[in-house]
């Protein structure tokens, strides 16, 4: 018999658990592999103040909370819509997670009361609508010189359409031109935006990061030989990362 369901509510209902390999690992030390690239966006994009009030918004099962925490950070809480990730943190002995609807957890804020929010492969599952009034809330409630961390696919690297078709409720992939349009013209003051590249950490991470900028090398050339425009900002990893300033 069919679902007579919203499609969100139907995978976000199994987001951890209906997936090849589940999605949360058994234990914390299952978050040793995001360990390093997640310090590294916290010791470069986080507030300077260890105080500061953050919000991850989508959190999933709080593996940034929980390295934030490790980083010194004693404001930061989360909010995910899905109850299998609630669960997972749980599980994890992560704290903080609240498990609500993205929209309606801004709405609770007042304006000007966070320093930072995060989102962490969100926006890509909202459309250009509901896309919108999302960032208007998070404009509303960040204070002013606060920052919005945004993690999602980009539609500029030659494998963009991987990562916007990796997820069955993605609806929408960016390039650094595109997501400046849409944080810019709601009001925001700056984006910048940034590689999603590997962490060297080892032999092995050295290795993978040495043959990442040899390719990046080969990529500017190809769009350099059809555009005619040697572009060294170019953002060409599957995902991007945008920081964006009231």
């Amino acid at each position: 018999m069919a679902r007579n369901v919203n499609y969100r509510t139907g995978i976000y209902g199994a987001n951890v658990t209906g997936r090849d390999k589940p999605l949360a690992p058994a234990s914390l030390g299952g978050l040793g592999l995001r360990a390093h690239h997640l310090r590294k966006l916290i010791r470069k994009h986080f507030p300077p103040e260890t105080d500061a009030a953050i919000l991850d918004l989508g959190c999933g099962h709080g593996a940034l909370l929980h390295f934030a925490r490790t980083e010194g950070y004693t404001n930061i809480r989360g909010a995910d819509g899905s109850p299998e990730q609630l669960e997972a943190a749980g599980a994890l002995g992560i704290e903080g997670v609240e498990q609500v609807d993205v929209m309606e957890a801004l709405a609770k804020l007042p304006d000007k009361s966070l320093d930072c929010v995060v989102s962490f492969d969100l926006i890509e599952h909202f459309n250009r609508n509901e896309l919108l009034a999302l960032v208007d809330e998070v404009h509303r409630i960040l204070r002013p010189e606060g920052r919005w961390i945004i993690h999602t696919p980009n539609a500029e690297s030659p494998f963009g359409m991987r990562m916007l078709y990796w997820d069955f409720t993605h609806e929408i992939a960016f390039t650094r031109t595109s997501i400046a349009q849409l944080l810019l013209s709601s009001g925001f003051s700056d984006v910048d935006c940034f590689e999603d590249t590997p962490v060297p950490h080892g032999a092995r991470s050295l290795a993978r990061w040495v043959i990442w900028k040899c390719l990046r090398v080969f990529l500017r050339l190809y769009l350099a030989a059809e555009t005619g425009n040697v572009d060294r900002n170019a953002v060409l990893s599957q995902n991007l990362l945008a920081v964006a300033l009231k």
